[in-house]
């Protein structure tokens, strides 16, 4: 994360928000090769039993093994980002720069049983399709039967039990508020823009 504490949101509630927009994740561990990384989505459990992230990967995957003996990982999620050039700004003497967003989760990783990938694949789906409305949503109802089944044993679910969330939110908030308005009108036409337009994270 980026040691400038004023780009970190205050409290977990805009992390959160940025996990369930950005559920696609980047998570990375420590193999018997050395360091590897995996690509799933995640469902974010919360509750009694804390803050974590559900994810699957295929049992062919190099981290699986390595997460069904339980380790320790860091899932990233990245959001929108953008290259700000210095000619936006009035302050003479500024350097080309970079803004962007991302979330880390660190902690445990232990394997889901049966049940749980289910549950998993069920959440995330119904997650996903909600996004697509007035899309009528998929169900693994319209498999055919057996299927759904049969791909079940091609993957392991697992979960990250989180120990530590954090954040950079990284939108201009260490220049003046004339210099940042002047950057997130160049970048209007680009989410980061517009997450800029809407004040989040000061």
């Amino acid at each position: 994360m980026h040691p400038a504490a004023s780009f970190r949101p205050e409290g977990r509630e805009a992390l959160l928000a940025h996990l369930a927009s950005h559920p696609f994740v980047a998570v990375f561990a420590v193999a018997e090769a050395g360091p590897r990384v995996a690509h799933s989505p995640a469902v974010v459990r919360t509750g009694g039993g804390g803050l974590a992230l559900d994810f699957h990967l295929s049992r062919s995957n190099g981290l699986t093994a390595t997460f069904a003996a339980g380790a320790p990982a860091l899932a990233v999620s990245q959001g929108p980002d953008a290259y700000v050039s210095p000619d936006w700004y009035e302050l003479a003497d500024q350097v080309p720069t970079w803004n962007y967003v991302a979330v880390e989760a660190e902690g445990d990783v232990s394997p889901l049983d049966e049940a749980g990938l289910v549950a998993l694949l069920d959440d995330l789906s119904t997650q996903e399709e909600a996004r697509l409305a007035p899309k009528p949503p998929w169900t693994r109802g319209k498999m055919s039967p057996g299927r759904f089944e049969a791909m079940l044993r091609g993957i392991q679910g697992f979960r990250l039990q989180v120990r530590r969330l954090e954040g950079t939110f990284k939108l201009s908030q260490n220049k003046p508020p004339g210099e940042r308005a002047r950057v997130a009108e160049a970048l209007a036409g680009r989410p980061i823009g517009r997450l800029m337009g809407r004040g989040a994270s000061d």
